[in-house]
This record gives structure tokens, sequence and C-alpha cells, in this order.
């Protein structure tokens, strides 16, 4: 079959190549991929694979073997799936409890912007747990978990600021239900119950010192791929007593097959909105992922399979 795999290139980092079909183990199934999404992460570890890894964890496609033990969805049936890998090619295989079956009115193109990006933002709600009426500060809101999140924690009541530094997502995270948004850091007016933080670097003891006193922050991220440096003595200027989480999306307790149907329930009662910035057929993905580099494409890049 066709795949694309990656070069360790930056000027090219992925290539069409001809791979061995995989054959779906103990309670997997094989997808036939109608289309597939790229995350930031994907694009940092292309920067220097690792060897025999290929890309691709956001997939949307159609069952053609289903799992041998009889559980999961049978042949034919369409799905949204979250493998571990290898997504981006003709085939892959997801294991039955990553992955939720699709309804007609929902095309392979929006579900495959909502695995990583919708699993992240559903599971950081869940993480915080109530959030009606708490101040709530997020960073680095211009992507996909950004927009994710703010729709859903706008649903359940909380008062939203997000920082982004484009007018345009601005304007559309407002539309989501943002009740303040920002374009740097320094202007969000604070105290905060809650912050969640995704650049690291320098913005994360500003989002810290924004925190209410006992608030919590939680760190999900660091897209400026710059650690941050904290200061103990900081933390008695506001945010005394303050908790600080690390958060890892794939630590949960609920299977990412059960929060993938809540995403799509979400998506298909018009509830949750995919942004999607792209629609490209999966030819262009090496010049995709340079356009998402140098931001060209604002939202989530899907990529349709032949």
């Amino acid at each position: 079959m066709k795949a694309l795999v990656a070069t360790g290139d930056v000027a090219e980092p992925v290539r069409f190549a001809e791979v061995e079909q995989p054959q779906p183990g103990p309670g997997e199934v094989l997808v036939k991929v109608e289309a597939f999404s790229v995350n930031r992460g994907e694009t940092f570890q292309l920067e220097a694979p690792r060897a025999g890894w290929r890309p691709g964890k956001d997939v949307a496609g159609l069952v053609v073997q289903a799992a041998a033990d009889g559980s999961g969805p049978a042949v034919c049936r369409r799905v949204v799936g979250h493998p571990p890998a290898g997504g981006w090619a003709e085939y892959v295989c997801v294991p039955v409890s990553s992955l939720a079956e699709l309804p007609d009115g929902l095309d392979a193109v929006l579900a495959a912007a909502l695995p990583l990006a919708g699993l992240t933002a559903l599971r950081l709600l869940r993480t915080v747990g109530s959030v009606a009426g708490r101040r709530v500060l997020l960073t680095g809101a211009s992507g996909g978990v950004g927009h994710y999140f703010t729709e859903l924690a706008a649903a359940a009541g909380a008062e939203l600021t997000v920082v982004t530094a484009s007018p345009e997502r601005g304007r559309r995270l407002a539309e989501l239900g943002a009740a303040e948004v920002v374009h740097e850091l320094g202007e969000a007016r604070g105290p905060y119950d809650l912050v969640l933080e995704s650049t690291g670097g320098a913005d994360l003891p500003l989002a810290l010192a924004r925190l209410a006193r006992r608030g919590t922050l939680v760190w999900f991220g660091q897209a400026s791929r710059t650690p941050a440096t904290l200061d103990f003595f900081d933390f008695f200027a506001g945010p005394e007593s303050a908790t600080l989480r690390h958060f890892h999306y794939a630590d949960s307790d609920v299977p990412d097959g059960e929060d993938l149907a809540t995403l799509v329930r979400l998506a298909a009662a018009g509830r949750l909105s995919p942004e999607i910035g792209l629609v490209a057929p999966w030819e262009r993905t090496a010049t995709t992922l340079t356009d998402l580099r140098d931001r060209r494409i604002r939202g989530k890049a899907v990529l349709t399979v032949a």
C-alpha cells in the first residue's frame, strides 16, 4: 500500500513509499483511510523521526476488516479513530478501544479533525471539574485544542479569557463563547480561578502570576519549545498555595473510543465545531506541513486519501 514516511529532511519532511499493508492484531480493526489531520506534535516528531516510525494519529475512514474477536464495529462501518501511529496511509490498524462510529451526517473530513485536539480539550475540562461561574484563562488558544476547549467551557458556564496573537482567530473564539480575547498574555486581567497554560517558556510564570490564591494552573503543553523557570517566592505575590498540575491527554481512565463517541455526538449535534483551515489531497502533505510550520494555515489541516 502507499504510505507517507518520514524523511528527516526539513525541506520535505515526508515522502510516499510502498509499505506492507498492516494486519490487525487482537482487538484491532483494519481501516481504509479516507482523511487524516495533522497535529503539532507530529510536526515536531518529523524533525527528528525515530527509526521505523510513521506519522498519523487522527484518521477517519471505513472498516474493511473487523476484529477477529467480534468486538468493535463491523465491516463497512464508517469510523473515526486514534491509532498510535501510521495513519498517513491507505490503511491503518486501529484498536477497537480507540474507535467511534460516525453517523451519516458527519463526514470524514470533519471527523478526522476531532481526535487528538478534541480528546485533549474534553479531558482538560474533565480534569478541572466544574467551570460554571469560574474565571478561566487559556493561553495558546489559536489551535484546535483552544477552539474545542473554548466551545466546551463556554457552554459549561465558564467566564473564559483566551490569549491568541491572531485577531482573526480571536474573533472566532469570541463567537464560540470566549468572554474576553487578548493578544498578549500581559493584557490578561486576573486574578483567575483557573489557568490552562500551553506555551511554556516565559509565558508560564506570567500566567501563574495571574492566578488567584489557592487557584490551579494546568500545564498542558510547551508550544514555545522553551523550558520555563519558576521562582518559589513569586507565589507569595498572588497565587499563594496554588496548585501546579501537569497534564497529558493520553493519561486517561476513559478509553479513547468512549471520549471519541462523545465528541462525535457533540459535533453531529452542532455543539462542537471543528475549525478546518485547509482540505487538500494527501499528495500535498509535504507542502501543507511547510505551510503549517510557517503559519500560513490557520485551523486544522485535513488531507484526503484517494
